[in-house]
């Protein structure tokens, strides 16, 4: 927020349901003398609207320095789009604009004048270990040698972090108070007021108990690449139905997917995506969980870096159709950059890795849910570093 509203006077955080992107803004109003705050959800917020779209110009200031206007949930409001451009086009020398959106605020409701050149975006994520620990590499030495000069942080609280992050998920409610029941009673509220408020509101859904099956099944899904086919014939709706869905899932922040890479790989699978949620401990499976763990943290850090101007970062796959896979693939302006594997437990390299690392001749790092690991192996020309997950991931 501090780098990017100097370069621009508006700035949109976007993120799931009850990611913080509320109390996120609190804390950076109150370093405004002035401020108001602005909710698309609540009345008498839309009513002060429809009295009057520019009320922020009645602001009781407490002195002349520039307002800070916060905008939630505006992008419920059908001409939202017109009406900031409108606003920034006539208050950008006079206001600041923080707009926040629980959808993907740069696809959200399609249609209307262009935002772009008015704004500058960052996305909020449910906690990672990265954010949680108190030291982090620099970014530049990162990106110049990503398996090295990493061990920064006490690894006893990184492994607590670890621990209550797996076990309770990075939203922030339910990870602060780490309590079980608390967590089965805020995840059955969540996903309904996602599905039956948020994408009902938005999209014409007229299956809306099979989309809930969907997305029952999902956490089974995890890891894997995705077939549409599959779960459109499980739950008896068309491929066209299930792809639209995901997609709405995927605007709502409850999943991600990330695609296969094809380039310098012979006989790799070219279309499955493999899928991901946001709040992975809904994921049973253990070594699967852990994965989507690591996914999301990778997921972060590459929105972190294209977002704060570092290049143009992309995380995807690898598969061929032999089955051999690494898990993650890191790609900076459109070149490969780093392989990251997920192993439960596995302490040594394993051969997709190797024999991929071979290929694209970029460093690899196996990231292991076991504790003190770390380990260093020659693959010909490159190292593969093999280590405890939150040792490495906590410095990113």
């Amino acid at each position: 927020w501090k780098e990017l509203s100097v370069e621009k006077s508006m700035v949109f955080i976007s993120g799931p349901r009850q990611v913080g992107k509320t109390t996120l803004a609190k804390f950076i109003a109150n370093r405004f003398e002035n401020s108001i705050y602005f909710n698309w959800d609540r009345f008498d917020h839309k009513k002060l609207f429809a009295k009057n779209p520019l009320f922020f110009e009645d602001i009781n200031r407490k002195d002349e320095s520039i307002p800070l206007v916060i905008f939630d949930e505006i992008h419920k409001y059908r001409g939202w789009k017109n009406y900031l451009k409108g606003v920034y086009d006539q208050f950008a020398d006079d206001y600041k604009f923080l707009v926040l959106g629980s959808g993907m605020l740069d696809v959200y409701q399609k249609g209307g004048d262009s935002l772009a050149g008015r704004y500058l975006q960052f996305h909020l994520f449910p906690f990672t270990v990265g954010e949680l620990t108190e030291k982090r590499r620099n970014v530049k030495d990162f990106l110049k040698n990503p398996i090295s000069n990493f061990d920064i942080n006490d690894v006893n609280i990184t492994r607590e972090i670890w621990s209550n992050l797996f076990q309770f998920g990075g939203f922030p409610e339910p990870f602060l108070k780490s309590k079980k029941r608390f967590y089965m009673k805020w995840i059955r509220g969540y996903f309904s007021q996602i599905v039956r408020e948020d994408i009902r509101n938005f999209a014409d859904i007229k299956y809306i108990d099979q989309m809930e099956v969907m997305l029952a099944m999902l956490p089974f899904k995890v890891g894997s690449p995705l077939s549409i086919n599959n779960i459109a014939e499980d739950i008896g709706v068309s491929f066209g139905t299930v792809k639209e869905w995901l997609k709405l899932l995927e605007i709502f922040y409850v999943v991600f997917r990330i695609s296969p890479w094809t380039k310098k790989i012979s006989r790799a699978i070219l279309k499955e995506k493999k899928l991901y949620l946001y709040n992975y401990p809904e994921v049973s499976d253990e070594s699967f969980r852990f994965e989507n763990m690591v996914a999301l943290e990778l997921l972060r850090v590459v929105y972190n870096l294209n977002e704060m101007g570092f290049g143009k970062f992309n995380l995807h796959y690898i598969r061929n159709k032999d089955k051999e896979e690494v898990d993650f693939l890191i790609v900076e302006n459109n070149r490969p950059f780093l392989l990251i594997e997920a192993k439960s437990s596995e302490d040594v390299p394993s051969r997709s890795l190797k024999m991929f690392q071979n290929i694209l001749n970029i460093p690899a790092v196996q990231l292991v849910n076991k504790e003190n690991v770390f380990k260093y192996f020659k693959n010909g020309k490159n190292r593969i570093l093999v280590v405890t997950a939150h040792r490495w991931l906590s410095s990113i």
